[in-house]
């Protein structure tokens, strides 16, 4: 088969590889669609700690179920299924709970496990006994179903927050995660969403979505700019998408009484502590929430709306490519040229 291998910074080699041979319990994965992740990217361009080189990476991940090992009842050759990233230890308090993507001891395909950009994936027992396979209909296209893994961590993100009719909402970063949480609010009911970035070019690829405002943060002060569209009063809710601590703590200032804030992504290692204003946080009440991830039950809710066409996940889709052009894709992201790219491992 052929793989896309992970040698190191800037380096991803297509090669041939032996397709992986399962065993009892085991299913092979013949992988569709992969999307390239923001992570993949900077694993890409900066490498990552838990990815030790030569690896395939690739977490986003759609396809057919190949072939099944002795054992295995439910799932069958020909499934249409998408790929959960996280498999957990099924013993911790937090897999109990059903949020396997807290457990202290989660493994990750992409990290862990050999990823998706491959034409052939093996899902290990664990995952299977997990259900880390989601069947999804055939109303959606392979390059869709990618997307319902990062759409997913947006559900979980937005559980905390509780936007609801008539809210106004702010996102900083107009990356896929940033465009998915304004179509998410949207279809909650909220009657403002705000975007901020300090990319023009990204701004202006996001203005075919129900996006109200547009603020430019290299131009303009983007807190004087979000007090202004809101008479004073800030936002019902802000959703940090970018790893910006400045972005963090400007959030607060966004936000009114009893806002809700929620720092979606993750900084770097070095840069993770920030200084922060904590009478705000006193006098206004404002409720500040973390989001990491995702389980089984975000995934089945994202299924469920992309699925019904709440929101059209192939408007964030700015191309696809074959994986003997996946450097090119890579590329395209790395210069701010597109907002979601998929790789089809079998074009």
């Amino acid at each position: 088969m052929k793989v896309a291998v992970y040698h190191g910074i800037g380096d991803i080699r297509v090669e041939e590889s032996p397709i992986p041979k399962i065993k009892e319990g085991e299913i092979l994965l013949r992988v569709m669609s992969c999307a390239i992740c923001g992570t993949d990217l900077r694993i890409y361009k900066h490498g990552h700690k838990k990815v030790k080189p030569p690896h395939i990476i690739g977490h986003e991940v759609a396809g057919v179920i190949e072939s099944v090992g002795e054992g295995v009842t439910d799932y069958k050759e020909g499934d249409r299924v998408l790929l959960v990233t996280e498999v957990g230890c099924n013993l911790c308090r937090w897999c109990l709970d059903g949020r396997k993507n807290l457990c202290a001891k989660m493994q990750a395909f992409g990290y862990y496990y050999p990823g998706g950009f491959a034409q052939f994936m093996k899902i290990p027992r664990e995952a299977v006994e997990q259900a880390n396979l989601i069947p999804f209909p055939d109303t959606l296209s392979f390059e869709e179903a990618s997307l319902i893994e990062p759409f997913s961590c947006c559900i979980n993100g937005q559980e905390y927050l509780n936007i609801g009719l008539g809210d106004k909402v702010v996102i900083v970063g107009a990356g896929p995660i940033g465009l998915m949480h304004a179509a998410l609010a949207r279809s909650k009911g909220a009657k403002m969403v705000i975007l901020v970035d300090i990319s023009s070019s990204r701004l202006e690829m996001a203005k075919s979505l129900p996006i109200d405002f547009f603020i430019d943060a290299s131009r303009e002060n983007p807190v004087e700019k979000v007090k202004e569209i809101t008479a004073g009063e800030g936002v019902d809710a802000a959703i940090v998408a970018c790893p910006s601590g400045q972005a963090q703590a400007e959030a607060l200032e966004m936000v009114g009484i009893r806002g809700r804030v929620s720092f979606f992504g993750g900084l770097p290692p070095e840069k993770s502590r920030i200084t922060i204003d904590s009478n705000v946080i006193h006098y206004k009440e404002i409720g500040i929430f973390g989001a990491f991830a995702s389980s089984n039950q975000h995934y089945y809710k994202a299924l469920k709306v992309a699925a019904t066409e709440s929101i059209d996940l192939k408007k964030l889709i700015t191309a696809s490519y074959p994986l003997k052009k996946i450097q090119e894709g890579f590329q395209l992201l790395s210069q701010g040229k597109a907002i979601k790219i998929v790789i089809n491992p079998w074009e």
